[in-house]
Order: C-alpha cells, then sequence, then structure tokens
C-alpha cells in the first residue's frame, strides 16, 4: 500500500498495521484477528447460500491457515491442498460409485484402505502432506463408500470454497517469513555486539548473563533456519545464498566462542581497541539495516585491515587473541557485503 498518498491522520491510525517491525512484534494477535474475521464470513457465505455440509469451509481455513503465519507457507499449504482435495475428492467419488453399482461394502472397505494404504507409503517424505490430505479427503467425500454422491461433490465444494478464503485472508496484512527472517537476524547481530562487548571488557564469561545471551543467540541460528524456505519462496533469494549468511552468523558464535577461551588474561594489552569499535559499529551498523530498512549503512566501505599485530612484542597468547578478532572482522565484512547484495530483495 503506498501510504504516502494518505492523509497524515489516517497514516498515523494505520501506522500500527502497515509498519512492518509492528506487525512482526503483534503478529499472534493479527493472525488470531484474520482467523476470526475469515471464519465469521465462511459461516456467513455458507449459511447464506444454504450449502449442505458448509462446515467443511470452515474445517478447510482451519486447516490451510490456521497453524501458519508466514504468507509463503500459505500458499504453498493452499496448493498442497488443493492438490490433495481434488485428488481424494475424485478417489471418494469413484470409490461411491462402485459401491453403488456393485453393492459390495467389503470390497469398498479393502479398496479404501489400499488406497490409504499408498498415499500412507507417499506421506512420508517430499509431497507427503498433500498425499496424507487426499486419504482425509476420501473419508469426507465417500464415509465408508456409503454416502450419497451428491453429499460427496457439495464436500467437495465446500473444501474448494475454504481453500479460496484461506488464500483471500492471506494477503490480509500478510505476515512475511523475511520480516521475522529480517528482525530475528538484527536481534542475534545485536547479542552478538552483547557479547564481544563482555568479552572484549573482561567480563565473566560464565555469569548466568552471558549464558543465557550465548543460548539466546544459539536460538536465533535455529530460527533463522527454519525461515529459510519461506522466505526463498517470499523474495526469491535463493536457498543457497540464504545459507551462507547464515553461515556467516554462524561462524560469529563460533569465532565468540573460541575469542572468550582466548581471551587474555589482561585485556587492556591486547592492543585492539580500534578493531572492537570497528566491529561493534559493524555489527551494530547491520542490525540497524535490517531493523529499518535504512540499507545505506550497508554499502559503507569499512577502514582496512592492519597486517600483523599492533603489539610487536605481544605474547603467544595475546597474538592468537589479535588474530581471531580480526578473522571475525573478516567475516563480519563479508556478511555485510551479502546483505547489501541481498538488500533489494529483503527490503519489504
Amino acid at each position: 500500500m503506498n501510504t504516502a498518498s494518505l492523509p497524515s491522520w489516517l497514516r498515523r491510525v494505520l501506522r500500527p498495521l502497515l509498519d512492518p517491525y509492528r506487525r512482526y512484534r503483534h503478529a499472534r494477535y493479527i493472525h488470531a484477528g484474520r482467523i476470526v474475521v475469515g471464519l465469521v464470513v465462511s459461516i456467513l457465505l455458507t449459511t447464506g447460500f444454504h450449502l449442505p455440509h458448509g462446515e467443511w469451509a470452515s474445517v478447510t481455513m482451519l486447516i490451510v491457515i490456521g497453524g501458519l503465519q508466514h504468507h509463503g507457507n500459505i500458499g504453498k499449504k493452499s496448493v498442497e491442498r488443493a492438490y490433495g482435495t481434488l485428488i481424494g475428492a475424485a478417489l471418494g467419488l469413484a470409490v461411491v460409485a462402485q459401491e453403488s453399482y456393485l453393492g459390495m461394502p467389503l470390497l469398498t472397505y479393502v479398496v479404501m484402505s489400499l488406497i490409504c494404504g499408498f498415499f500412507a507409503y507417499h506421506a512420508i517424505g517430499k509431497g507427503g502432506y498433500t498425499a496424507l490430505l487426499s486419504a482425509i479427503t476420501l473419508f469426507i467425500v465417500a464415509g465408508h463408500g456409503d454416502n450419497p454422491i451428491t453429499d460427496g461433490l457439495w464436500r467437495t465444494v465446500d473444501i474448494l470454497i475454504g481453500i479460496a478464503l484461506a488464500l483471500a485472508f492471506s494477503f490480509a496484512l500478510p505476515l512475511y517469513a523475511v520480516y521475522s527472517w529480517r528482525y530475528n537476524l538484527a536481534s542475534g547481530l545485536r547479542d552478538c555486539a552483547l557479547a564481544y562487548d563482555r568479552i572484549a571488557s573482561g567480563q565473566s564469561i560464565t555469569a548466568d548473563e552471558h549464558v543465557k545471551l550465548t543460548a539466546r543467540m544459539g536460538a536465533t541460528l535455529l530460527q533463522l533456519r527454519s525461515l529459510m524456505p519461506s522466505v526463498s519462496k517470499e523474495v526469491k533469494i535463493s536457498i543457497v545464498e540464504l545459507d551462507a549468511i547464515q553461515r556467516h552468523y554462524r561462524m560469529c558464535l563460533s569465532i565468540l566462542e573460541i575469542l572468550s577461551n582466548l581471551r587474555p588474561a589482561d585485556t587492556g594489552s591486547t592492543g585492539v581497541t580500534a578493531e572492537q569499535r570497528r566491529i561493534r559499529r559493524m555489527l551494530i551498523g547491520m542490525a540497524r539495516a535490517l531493523q529499518t530498512g535504512a540499507t545505506e549503512r550497508l554499502q559503507r566501505p569499512t577502514e582496512s585491515l592492519t597486517v600483523g599485530p599492533d603489539v610487536p612484542t605481544a605474547s603467544t597468547e595475546v597474538l592468537g587473541y589479535q588474530l581471531m578478532t580480526r578473522q571475525f572482522t573478516q567475516n563480519l565484512e563479508s556478511l555485510q557485503q551479502r546483505l547489501s547484495k541481498t538488500a533489494p530483495a529483503w527490503k519489504i
């Protein structure tokens, strides 16, 4: 939506709904509200037109978007649900037809069980959701083979209506997975800055605060991994590119752990104060760019790295800490370049 053309008072009213960060912060409330409105529309539509078995439209809507927030997932699940519905409905009607023609219930039970066994075989692995829904829809349409064909047709229509409504409401204040990806990565980079400050300033790395901070960064890593397929579908960034960004973040965590173990007893003698400021500036700058969308921060050149230790007579302990710190800086520079390269895609 182009908010520039809206009156200022209306922009202020709509800001909580239109601002991506606020939408991310209140995603559960938005999702719950969308489900409430969608179900009301589904019930009014099916009862208003007196559609038989109209409750299946509401059930389908809950199945498709009830447990899914992100727009990319909803589209994928809707397509899979549509395929599963059509396959299951066609087989269900065929089962009802053969039962009406042959009148052999035992044969019908065996046929339905064999069909579901086939779907169960394919339910494990790629396309498993479609296979499972095909089996479920078979029973919804056919019952145990004794449902009238008209009932099966109406239930098929109701399920397709539910899919259409789910897709329609997925476009209402869409909750993009890329929002969660951006803001989780921004939060992770801020946590990296906090952890590095604690290490560089000589604070305890065994304190509960540091342990909780490390655990939070690890949890962020897992969240980013789970979001990658949906983000790739939404903004057309390849999984390979997203994985490269995640790899840089994972390296940040690994290097921070190494730095905490290599840290000299007297951190004031390491001579990397300028490096410390540079690292913090890069981490916070990338976090702000991800959160606010101000991607020009990512295009600012960083200071060139010096070669060799800052302290000529540094001990082996200090030298190792310095070299690992510079490895940290190089990793952050690579991460910044990748974020800058992909910014036009994820900045929505």
